[in-house]
């Protein structure tokens, strides 16, 4: 029987465990990544003022910046930022998906100017986002650009959905008038597919998956930013 007192202590000597960080190589590998995301998206922001320079209108732009902006979106690597997956996987497959899906393959679409809508709030919100994810690998976070993570996506979300919602509007008379991506039967599969009906119910998912986007970046917002405000207030 051991002496009172003796199984408190040994209790209380033991330190509570801390979740460990990544490793110095797996940090070293997280900054790249981030970084070279960060300049991925520089280069198609660079691409879309240098284009409006040019030629004085917005107007076409998306033929300026349509490599990279078809590479950037499939670069993306789930789990590899802190982030909620499911969240994230819904906005990096709707990225992917107007890309290649509905911009890249019809070509009517791609003077539109919500094509430049979406791009445009895609831009500034990655670019924001992998400078924030670079920065707090590296124990070193401006308050700026926490502010700007957590503040510019109440404008920039909306300002995408609304690029990306018109711009599958404006390719659907394209794709009911050829056909793309369709499989009509018969065919020795059995199977058909209309992509025109698949598109409309793309556009209906985003009722309810978009509030919980916008919603999760509010309590975020209020979670990261909430104190420092109330302070301010104080002061």
């Amino acid at each position: 029987m051991s002496a009172p007192g003796t199984s408190k202590a040994a209790h209380s000597d033991v330190a509570p465990k801390k979740k460990k960080g990544p490793g110095a190589l797996a940090t070293a590998y997280l900054v790249i990544y981030n970084v070279v995301m960060t300049a991925g998206w520089l280069v198609i922001a660079v691409g879309l003022v240098r284009a409006y320079l040019a030629r004085g209108s917005y107007h076409g732009l998306y033929y300026s910046i349509e490599k990279p902006l078809n590479v950037c979106p499939l670069c993306h690597i789930p789990g590899i930022v802190p982030s909620s997956v499911v969240l994230t996987g819904f906005q990096v497959m709707s990225r992917v998906f107007l890309t290649w899906a509905v911009t890249h393959s019809v070509r009517e679409v791609q003077s539109e100017d919500s094509v430049l809508l979406f791009v445009t709030a895609w831009t500034v919100t990655e670019i924001i986002r992998y400078s924030f994810y670079t920065f707090s690998l590296l124990n070193h976070l401006p308050y700026l650009i926490k502010w700007a993570r957590y503040t510019f996506f109440i404008v920039l979300y909306p300002m995408g959905v609304t690029g990306e919602l018109l711009t599958i509007y404006a390719a659907l008379p394209y794709v009911q008038k050829t056909g793309l991506y369709s499989v009509t039967l018969p065919n020795k599969y059995n199977f058909s597919f209309d992509y025109y009906t698949f598109l409309i119910l793309i556009m209906i998912s985003y009722i309810p998956l978009f509030p919980q986007l916008y919603f999760h970046m509010i309590r975020q917002r209020k979670k990261v930013l909430g104190h420092v405000e109330d302070y301010s207030k104080v002061e």
